[in-house]
């Protein structure tokens, strides 16, 4: 049990955290927050609001991996929610059927916690034999231990036009819902082609992790949105293979990967109670935010639905730039 001593030493440490923490994103470039009530820091190559950029920091100080553990890795609006919600639902599938999972009354972001805001709360799933844990971190902020430690990583990406708008929507979403003014779509394709977005350059983000793949092709799974939606059961039992717990014969008969595939479709998740009326984060200022907001449309190549040919064609050079020498496709 802690004792009163350590709390103390606990709380100097903190304030003794929060402090260097202030002085030093003072230091830092400051860009365009997207209508964010925070501005966006830019940090060691990347763009984060101050309460994620904080979250890391703290991480990578005191956050320790264990072999078992299993990170799921995304830049934002990449399919992270399904993500969560498959692996969930796959690695408890033994303790919950589709009556009785928390996906029926917790979002997937509340049952999966984040790395850089609850990593203090994941040790208590661990306890319950989830080792799962997500984070929207580069591969290059990741804390030393989830690479020494060998854990698993999984990490999905998508096309960079499907990822902006759903951005560049997500924001607008949450600007509404504070009556604030939200961002129009021409200054955030911009700020988003120049690499100014949250957790961006959205290339860097996932490069990173691409090229971390060659060093450690056995402990990585890497994801392609566009391509799991063409065919998600086989893409659900590779995942069930990698995490550990490959679905056996009797389950495939009996259609477990397919129930699972349906429990956690964008239809099902988005139309149950609590992501139509539910908050995530309520009391946390900022970090507020109404569930419905995250889940929008889940579809593939959307984007041409809000940009023009000549916005489409100027992110597919970037891309195509970017990614040139690296014998991977976004787009």
């Amino acid at each position: 049990m802690e004792s009163h001593f350590d709390s103390h030493v606990e709380q100097d440490n903190e304030d003794e955290f929060q402090k260097s923490f202030k002085e030093m994103i003072s230091t830092l470039p400051k860009g365009n927050s997207w209508g964010l009530p925070d501005h966006l820091y830019q940090y060691q190559g990347f763009w984060l609001t101050p309460p994620f950029l904080q979250g890391v920091m703290l991480a990578q100080q005191q956050f320790e991996a264990q072999p078992t553990d299993i990170i799921l890795c995304s830049a934002p609006r990449t399919g992270t929610a399904w993500l969560k919600s498959l692996t969930f639902a796959t690695i408890t599938r033994t303790s919950f059927d589709d009556s009785t999972t928390p996906l029926l009354f917790k979002m997937p972001h509340d049952v999966v916690p984040f790395m850089e805001l609850d990593h203090a709360h994941f040790s208590a799933n661990r306890h319950l034999g989830i080792p799962l844990l997500a984070t929207h971190a580069p591969y290059s902020f990741l804390p030393t231990s989830i690479i020494d430690s060998g854990c698993k990583i999984i990490y999905i990406c998508r096309d960079p036009k499907d990822t902006f708008v759903s951005m560049y929507h997500l924001f607008t979403r949450y600007a509404k819902s504070q009556n604030t003014q939200p961002i129009e779509l021409d200054e955030a394709f911009e700020l988003f082609c120049e690499g100014v977005s949250w957790y961006g350059p959205y290339w860097d983000h996932v490069l990173g992790y691409w090229n971390a793949r060659l060093e450690h092709p056995d402990k990585f799974m890497f994801l392609k949105y566009e391509e799991m939606n063409e065919d998600i059961v086989l893409y659900l039992k590779k995942l069930a293979e990698f995490m550990g717990c490959p679905f056996s014969s009797e389950e495939q008969q009996k259609g477990v990967p397919e129930k699972i595939v349906k429990m956690c479709s964008f239809e099902n998740l988005s139309n149950l109670e609590v992501n139509k009326s539910g908050k995530h984060r309520e009391g946390q200022g900022n970090l507020g935010i109404e569930n419905k907001i995250y889940f929008r449309k889940g579809k593939v190549e959307d984007w041409k639905n809000y940009l023009t040919p000549k916005m489409a064609t100027r992110l597919d050079e970037i891309t195509q730039q970017k990614l040139s020498s690296s014998g991977l496709s976004l787009n």
